[in-house]
This record gives structure tokens, sequence and C-alpha cells, in this order.
């Protein structure tokens, strides 16, 4: 039986490994001639004197194994086994490229070879590549989980942040290193205060080693050891390949920061020159079949320019295709009501909504910082650790943009992660997994992959947490195509909304106002499923719309009782769902009533309340008595002290001053 460690030095073999990074180096010297020729827009990154590396660590993966690249990834996509027709239609924006044209030449995928994409965000495909193999490692499947990236992205914090998640967990994943000394124009030495990467990663516990990345049979060898460590008992390996890139580090590149002394003495390492002069010198090939080699692969490179020259471009009528499902499945169905109740509080009804969606489905699991023996910061899962145990109920280290790109990983191969982040302005430590991968990666694979994870996140003020604990940033994620952003204020929501945003393709927020925690409620102890397409009336009205969300239903809802002392009877519409809006019934209540104001804990200026009174003015205006109104946040940073934080955030006093306005009155 062959060593499985060891590459395969017969003679199909070296011929496949010799092909392999000849089709990358006369690929991307064609690219950079179409790039002249403004064929290729955008930024090109080119991959020449790097082609080992991608060579070499494909030869030794299985094609269950999965991908996760770079910027610079045309290299690996090519040694993936992706087509060069598909690589360079996607490279020209046409329809037929491996990406349906929405990607570029940043963002290959491809399903079928489980290429799951570049990612031009530096480091942004490490947290993505830990989730993959958390996923497969809690559905027990035989895979290796390969990411890529530069030695810039070691400075990157989502570097050490998935490093730690890898080794802490011990996933099955391999970190390939491409050292090629310059993060742009930056030297290694200039930006890092430890330039031996293999000893960094080293440093969390995990195998590394320094390969040379100018060999690929040195590079075959690694990463052959390395996968065979990894599918005999799953923990992380790293590999820093030591290599170089010839060209500029983009075609914007004017190369100011190298001379032509260092390039030419790597150019005297040359991955394919080294490996065909060893050949020769060996006897292991012929000159003849080097020739033949090279005809066939410039075969390849004019037929895929030829098919990109004419494939078709997507219709401008498909621009908004793939931003989210075309089809959503029906919602779950609500559960037949035995009439049973009980006095239950917010806390617990979200609580009750995970615990039956983990007995309902083994996929579903909750992961955060704390969320095991402590139940989270507002003790919302206190008590499931007991339940569930630690795989399912998994505390994480307080790194945000880490786990959930962990948690966004693991719901595209198939898991059902309920990402917990303790407050929404942590949040904004994860904005880049939440924005620049789960709310664009249907888009930018054409359709290929999609990020069904659910996140939750308390928000709002009103305890005194001042401004680093305090605000309402909902509308910011609601300003966001490919996200669906879910608030719900009622016990009945916190509990059904969960069950169904799991089984919706797409990414979906939910945020769960701190000050609702304790609010009670009955509630059908048999509570079940509810839809998470509509807005809500909570109360009727004739006079005007009162439009809000969230934590500010009740005060709203406060404030049409006492508008109704004044004979006012205001209409209440429950949001319920920001994004997207359900515009059908604002308008329908705005057209009885004539007149809105929009309650919004979000600051004023940019706000989710400046979109729906936007809305109104655009579809409604004929039908207007009056401007729409607006209760906005003051636009200060919410303060500490307990006067100041109510005088920043709507109160009922204020919705009541604005819905006078709106009819007339005096504030």
């Amino acid at each position: 039986m062959s060593d499985p460690t060891k590459p395969k030095l017969d003679h199909a073999h070296i011929r496949d490994l010799l092909r392999g990074m000849l089709r990358i180096r006369r690929f991307e010297g064609k690219c950079a001639e179409l790039y002249t020729q403004e064929k290729i827009r955008g930024f090109l990154h080119l991959y020449d004197g790097e082609e080992a590396v991608a060579v070499g660590v494909m030869a030794a993966l299985e094609e269950r194994d999965r991908i996760v690249s770079t910027y610079r990834e045309h290299g690996h996509a090519l040694a993936r086994g992706i087509s060069m027709e598909a690589a360079l239609a996607e490279m020209y924006g046409k329809a037929t490229g491996c990406s349906g044209g929405r990607g570029g030449s940043m963002h290959l995928f491809d399903h079928e070879t489980n290429f799951y994409g570049g990612n031009a965000i530096v480091g942004g495909g490490l947290p993505l590549a830990t989730g993959l193999a958390l996923g497969d490692m809690m559905q027990g499947e035989d895979r290796v989980t390969v990411c890529f990236f530069g030695d810039g992205a070691v400075a990157e914090g989502e570097f050490h942040e998935a490093m730690n998640l890898a080794a802490l967990w011990k996933l099955p994943v391999l970190f390939i290193c491409e050292n090629n000394l310059y993060a742009m124009g930056t030297a290694l030495e200039r930006a890092q205060a430890e330039t031996d990467i293999a000893m960094r990663a080293a440093s969390y516990g995990m195998p590394a080693e320094a390969v040379d990345g100018m060999s690929v049979t040195a590079m075959e060898a690694a990463t052959r050891r390395a996968v065979a460590a990894i599918r005999e008992s799953p923990h992380p390996q790293f590999i820093e390949a030591r290599t170089y890139r010839f060209r500029a580090h983009s075609m914007f590149d004017p190369e100011l920061y190298r001379d032509k002394a260092e390039v030419g003495e790597w150019r005297k390492r040359d991955p394919i020159e080294r490996f065909k002069g060893w050949l020769l010198e060996n006897n292991l090939i012929h000159e003849d079949e080097i020739a033949e080699i090279e005809a066939e692969v410039e075969a390849q490179i004019a037929n895929a320019v030829a098919a990109a020259e004419q494939a078709p471009w997507e219709p401008v009528e498909e621009l908004e295709r793939d931003v989210v499902a075309a089809e959503r499945p029906a919602p779950p169905a609500p559960s037949k009501p035995s009439g049973e109740v009980a006095q239950t509080t917010y806390r617990e009804a979200v609580r009750a909504g995970i615990m039956d969606a983990m007995l309902r489905d083994e996929r579903v699991f909750l992961m955060g910082e704390d969320v095991g023996a402590y139940g989270g910061t507002y003790a919302v899962s206190k008590g499931l650790l007991a339940e569930f145990g630690e795989d399912r109920i998994r505390d994480t280290p307080l790194s945000e943009s880490g786990f959930t790109g962990a948690g966004i990983g693991a719901a595209m191969v198939g898991m059902k992660p309920i990402v917990e982040i303790m407050t929404v302005n942590f949040s904004l430590l994860a904005l880049d997994q939440i924005l620049n991968t789960a709310a664009t990666i249907r888009h930018m694979s054409g359709g290929q992959f999609a990020a069904p994870v659910v996140i939750r996140m308390a928000t709002g003020g009103g305890r005194q947490l001042a401004a680093q604990h305090s605000h309402s940033l909902e509308g910011w994620y609601a300003h966001i195509p490919g996200l669906r952003v879910l608030a719900p204020a009622t016990l009945e929501d916190a509990r059904g909304m969960l069950w169904t945003a799991l089984h919706d393709p797409d990414p979906v927020l939910i945020f769960e106002n701190l000050l609702l925690y304790n609010q009670t409620s009955d509630l059908a102890v048999d509570a079940g499923a509810v839809e998470i397409d509509h807005a809500a009336i909570r109360r009727p009205g004739r006079d005007l719309s009162l439009i809000t969300y969230g934590g500010s239903l009740y005060k709203t809802l406060e404030a049409a009782e006492a508008l109704a002392a004044e004979g006012i009877e205001a209409e209440v519409i429950d949001l319920r769902v920001l994004r997207p809006l359900d515009d059908e019934t604002i308008m329908a209540s705005v057209a009885r009533t004539r007149r809105a104001v929009v309650v919004d804990e979000g600051w004023r200026t940019g706000s989710l309340s400046a979109e729906i009174a936007a809305r109104i003015m655009e579809q409604g205006f004929w039908r207007l008595d009056a401007p729409v109104g607006r209760v906005c946040s003051a636009e200060v940073p919410i303060p500490y002290p307990k006067h100041l934080e109510a005088a920043a955030i709507p109160q009922v006093a204020d919705i009541m001053a604005a819905a006078r306005a709106t009819l007339g009155g005096q504030p």
C-alpha cells in the first residue's frame, strides 16, 4: 500500500504537476495582456511565481475537501479544477463565468469543486474556513477545509481569532499561509514584530511548519502529511509556504518597494524551471513531452479567450437576481393551540424558542460568549447547557468576528447555528463577516452558495449602560441587501420567529430590545412558529398611524391609550420585520388615517424612520393630510445618567407631542 503522506512521483503524476503549474503561469500571462486591452477590469492580482503552492496543495486533497481562497486565487481555482473557460469568463464579467459574472477576478466560486471562493477582505476567509470545518466536524463528515491567505493577513485580528477557535475546538482545517514577503507594498519585517509565521501559528498549539513554497514536491509532501494527520485525528494544521510573487501586487501597483535585483534572485528559484530541470536531469521527462504540454496549455488558453469573447453578458433585467433566495420555503405551520396559557417573560419566551428548535432539529446549536453555564449576558440560555451539552450550547472566546464567521461557515454546510452577540455595539466587531460574507456570498457566487445563519443580539438603551452598550443600530443592518432583519416585540414573536428564521434560506438578524427581557404576559404553552414577512396592527385607529418596532412598541401603545382619552384614535403598527419592510401594511394604514408618525430609537439622521417616511411620501403622498412626523433618539451617544439617557431616547410624552403636531395641534 502506498504511503498517503508522500507524493506519487509516477510519470503521469509528474506530468500533471508540471501541466498544472504551466497552466497557471500561462493563464496569468494572458490575463495581464487582456487587462492592458481592458478586457478585464477592477483589481487583478496575479499568481506568477507561486504556482508550486496551489498545485502541490491541491494534489494532496480529495474531491470532498473544501477550499477557501483569497483575492489572488486564480492559481488555486485552476489547480482545483475550475475550467479556464469558466474562470476567464468570470474575469470578463460574463454570464458564463464560474460565479455568473457577479464576482470577477477576486471572487471565483465553484460549488462542484467545493471551491468557496476568493475573499477580497484580507483575512476575511479565515473565520469562514473554521466554520466550514466546524460544520463538518459536528456532522461527522470526513472532510478537510483548506484556507489560503497571505502574510499580510497575519496582522489581522481575524487571523488570531481563527487560529484560537480552530485549536480550541480541534477543527479539521489546514491553514496555508502564502508568505511572499510583502503585504501589498509593505515588507514583512516592517509590518510584523515576529516574522516567523509558522512559529506564531504553533503558539496556538497546532502543528506548524515552514515549507519551500518554490518546490511543488515539497508543498505536496507537506500537505499530504498535514491532511493525513487531520484525517487520523481532527485538529488544525498550519503550513507557511515561503514563496514569492514575480509580478506586482496588482496591475495598479507601481512596485516601488522592491528592486529588480531582488526579483531577479527569486526568479532563479522559479518553481516551474526548477521542476523542469530536475525532471530532465533525472530522465523523468523528455523535452518533446514538455513541448507537448506547453502546446496543450496554449490551446486551452486560446479556447478560453474565444469562449469569453463570445459569451453573453447577463441582462440588466437580472440585476437583482441572487441577492436573496428566489424561492423561500413555506413557513413552518403553526401548532394547533390547546388553549392553555401561562404567564411568562420575554426572556423565557426566547429561551423556549431556542429549546424548541433544538429539540426539533439536531442541527440547531447555540454559540456565543458565556451562553453556557452563565446563560448569556441576559440569562436567555440559562439551563440549556445541562439540557443539550457543550457541543450544542457552545461557549466562544471573546472574538465576535471569529465566532460569527464560524457560524456563517457552519450554516453554509448544513448546520443551523444560532449566533448570539451580547449587544448590538459588539456586533460592529463582526460587521465584516455579516456584511462581506453572509449578506453577499449568494450574490458574489452567482447563487451557488448561501449563508442561512441566524444571529441574535440585544439592542437599545434604558439600563444606564452608557454609550458602548446602549445604541439601536438595527437600522444600519436593515440597510444591507441580502439580510432579513427582525425585531420581535411581543412574547409570541420572541418565541415563534426563531423557528421560522431557522428555515429561511438567507441570513436572519434578530434584534431583542434589552428592556423587553423582563416584560411579562400570558403566552400559549404550546405557542408555535410565527411568520416573518409582515407587520402587525397592534391597535386599530382612524386618526393617525403610529409606526414603530421593538422596545418602542409598548411606549407607543401607552401613548395611543393616552391620546384616546383626548379623543384621538391612533393606529399602532408593529413593523416586526425591518428588512424587507412591509410596505403594503404601512401604506394601507396611512391610506385610512392620512397621517403618520414613525417612532424609532435610532438616530434621526439616516435612520430607519427616514426610510419609512420617504416610502410613505413616494407611495402615499396624495393620501396624506400632513407631513410624516418622526420621533427618534437625540443625536448624541447614549449618556450614562438616568435623566439624560431618558431624554435621549423616545418617551411616551415625545410620541404624544408628535402625534398632536401631526394632527395640527400644539405639541
